[in-house]
């Protein structure tokens, strides 16, 4: 089998369209189509269908292009022992994030890369996306920063290799001269005419929050703002009698500490795991693994300040 053509076929499952693997590997969707062809001629079974007007892959295609992750790091590993790119520890590694761990995580990854020559060059891009689009994601970033509720299904380890940073609960935050914010901690109970400030629609903890609120109090949850920005939420909520959800390491930015309160939810343990997302062959660079560390590292300062 031509790795080239294990690729492509990895490429098909992970972008969905010949389309779209044409324009990530810079070539024609004929080219595609004819590798495509190519390989499974090779294995002597059907490894895509048409599935209306989408090629998809077949069962054995599935687990051709689940072995094709395999196959390419161990190629890239390989490759580690006479390439002196991938053994160069300042080759440059992209790093991408969602909001609020970019807002406190990218100003240190950055000065780190500046004033220490053993740190990799460091290219940030935060990326604001629903928990199931971050795998996507390292199609086109060396690490990705994701984040999924504790009690979600695993990342596809099938697809990428994880690195886990972090387990960050989630609070109920409030304004400093609420009412609410003189308690330790707060009984869904007591937030039944609330107004809420929310993420946008499809983002992973509303369902939980909703349900929960709605066994307690019996009314549904009144939420009037959907703001998926830290920044602005801890604005609406140091202003207002508003109130939400934050990460309680990483949620309320610097401007509003003294503003916004955490406050734990009595009858309701919420949080979120957060993740470095790589594919296989991108472990093989040294510089990728050297970055992960350093995510690591601030990853548990972050946990330790916080409790400190």
């Amino acid at each position: 089998m031509d790795p080239v053509h294990l690729r492509t076929l990895r490429e098909l499952r992970d972008r969905g369209s010949v389309t779209a693997v044409a324009v990530a590997l810079h070539i024609s969707a004929s080219a595609v189509s004819q590798q495509l062809a190519a390989l499974q001629r090779s294995v002597g079974v059907p490894l895509t269908r048409l599935q209306g007007r989408v090629l998809a892959l077949t069962p054995a295609g599935e687990r051709l292009a689940d072995a094709a992750g395999e196959v390419l790091g161990a190629l890239a590993h390989a490759r580690d022992a006479v390439t002196d790119y991938l053994d160069e520890p300042a080759a440059p590694v992209g790093v991408t994030a969602f909001h609020s761990v970019g807002l406190a995580w990218f100003p240190r990854l950055i000065a780190a890369a500046l004033a220490d020559d053993a740190v990799p060059s460091i290219r940030c891009r935060d990326e604001d996306v629903s928990i199931g689009d971050f795998v996507d994601l390292v199609a086109d970033h060396d690490v990705v920063i994701a984040h999924r509720p504790l009690a979600s299904a695993p990342w596809p380890e099938r697809r990428v290799v994880v690195t886990p940073l972090m387990v960050e609960p989630i609070d109920l935050a409030l304004a400093a001269d609420h009412p609410l914010a003189r308690r330790t901690s707060i009984a869904l109970a007591d937030l039944a005419d609330t107004t809420w400030l929310a993420a946008h629609e499809g983002f992973a903890l509303e369902p939980l929050l909703v349900q929960a609120l709605a066994a307690t109090t019996g009314r549904p949850i009144d939420i009037a703002h959907r703001v998926n920005e830290f920044n602005v939420a801890a604005a609406i909520i140091a202003e207002t009698p508003v109130v939400g959800l934050l990460p309680r390491f990483t949620g309320v930015p610097e401007a509003y500490r003294d503003r916004v309160v955490l406050r734990p939810l009595a009858d309701l343990e919420i949080g979120r795991r957060v993740d470095a997302l790589t594919r296989p062959e991108s472990m093989a660079r040294r510089s990728v693994r050297s970055v992960l560390d350093l995510l690591t590292r601030i990853a548990d300062e972050t946990v330790r300040g916080s409790r400190g």
